[in-house]
Parts: C-alpha cells; structure tokens; sequence
C-alpha cells in the first residue's frame, strides 16, 4: 500500500465526471502531483473547498498506477483569506501559481520552490504590494537557473546614452535628476 502524506499548495484543478475533480499540487518532498479527488463537488463532501487553488493543505494520497493518485485525506494549513476577497491580490496569486506549474516537473521534490510559493503568497496574502510577485518572478527565474542582475542602489544607468554613475550618499534619487536631459 502506497500511502503518502505531505505538505503542498493546490496550483488547479479539473472536472471529472459528475462528483470528482482533478487536482494539481505542488509537495513539498514529492514535487508536482496530480490525484483525484473523488466525491468532491457533491454537497455533502468532506473537503471539496479546501481543494481550490491558493490553498495550502496537508494531503494524504494513495499512490494510483498512473499518473494519478487519489487523494484521501486534506487539512487546511492556510487559506490565505485575503488573496480571496481581492480582485487583484487573486490575479498575482494565480500568476505565481500558473508560473509554478509551468516550471515544476512531475514527481520531482524541490522543497526550495515549494517554500518560496508558500511563502510569496503569505506575504502578498499580508502584503497588498505588486512588488511581491515581480520578487517572486525574479526569484523564480534565479532558482531555474537564469542569472538575474544584481541591482546596486548606488548606482544609476542613463537609458539614453547607456552611461553609469554612482550615486553618492544623500545625492539625487531619480533618473531624471542623476542624469538632467542636454539642452
């Protein structure tokens, strides 16, 4: 019997047939998974709202012969309630999960990227900020292996002479002052 339990966050999910539904996770030890969920949209069912996406849950699964596990068990870890009742806090929060399931591989555990999607929804679930999701983005590509530059606030680049200065100590902050436009 291959029963496993596990921490993950529910990246989609897909009809099947008239009571189930089909669930993307990503794990934190077993990666991205999908498992039937049987009986969910019923009315009466256990745990059919805590399998939408944004959630974060603690499974229990029973390993299938396919691709598809059945998932057996599900506690809700955290709702992230506010990425819930904003239009826009969803939208950033679907993104970030849209990007995880573009990225992660079946079946293969990287405990790093599911941390860092917990952890950049509860801090955009805290933190209504469109910063958190360029971060997450940023972070995300660095993880898969692009080098991403490194931004030095001492530093300022012209757009229209590509030139480079440093800025000193209590000096101008925007482009515009660092680089006044020739008269």
């Amino acid at each position: 019997m291959a029963l496993y339990r596990d921490h993950a966050v529910v990246l989609r999910t897909w009809k099947l047939g008239e009571a189930d539904r089909i669930v993307s996770l990503h794990t934190h030890d077993h990666g991205k998974v999908r498992g039937v969920a049987k009986g969910v949209r019923r009315t009466k069912s256990k745990f059919g709202a805590r399998l939408e996406p944004l959630s974060h849950v603690a499974v229990q699964l029973y390993r299938g012969r396919g691709d598809l596990d059945t998932i057996t068990q599900v506690e809700t870890v955290d709702r992230f309630a506010n990425l819930r009742t904003s239009p826009d806090r969803f939208a950033r929060g679907q993104a970030m999960l849209e990007a995880v399931d573009q990225v992660a591989q079946d079946r293969e555990p990287d405990s790093e990227l599911h941390v860092m999607l917990v952890r950049a929804l509860r801090t955009l679930d805290q933190n209504d900020s469109p910063l958190v999701i360029a971060a997450f983005f940023l972070k995300l590509l660095a993880h898969e292996g692009l080098e991403v530059p490194q931004v030095d606030a001492r530093t300022a680049t012209c757009a229209g002479c590509a030139r480079v200065k440093v800025r000193a100590h209590g000096e101008a902050t925007s482009a515009e002052e660092m680089f006044p436009q020739p008269r």
